[in-house]
């Protein structure tokens, strides 16, 4: 794994590093919300989940479509896949020792 990825790895743990910013991927994880909705289930004032939701699109996690006066925000699978395959290159070696 090159410097950039384990780089791009260490952005994403970061940004994953909040109850509140995980509490927001959960939500994105049933689909696009905007910041009123998100405000509305999390019981957070908006200009505090505008800061996280920027945070969340830094790391490349999320991706915004304005509409209007609102943006939604939806997850980037793919930014899910590649932590999800870091993780489990990252646990690989520890099952093959338990397998033996």
């Amino acid at each position: 794994m090159s410097q950039d990825r384990f780089a791009a790895a260490a952005a994403t743990a970061r940004a994953l590093a909040d109850p509140t910013r995980l509490a927001i991927l959960s939500r994105l994880a049933r689909g696009e919300r905007c910041v009123c909705d998100l405000s509305e289930e999390l019981g957070a004032a908006q200009s505090r989940l505008s800061f996280h939701l920027k945070t969340l699109k830094r790391a490349g996690l999320l991706v915004d479509r304005p509409e209007g006066r609102m943006t939604y925000y939806a997850l980037r699978p793919e930014a899910a896949d590649g932590l999800a395959d870091l993780l489990e290159r990252l646990a690989s070696p520890r099952r093959q020792r338990r397998a033996r």
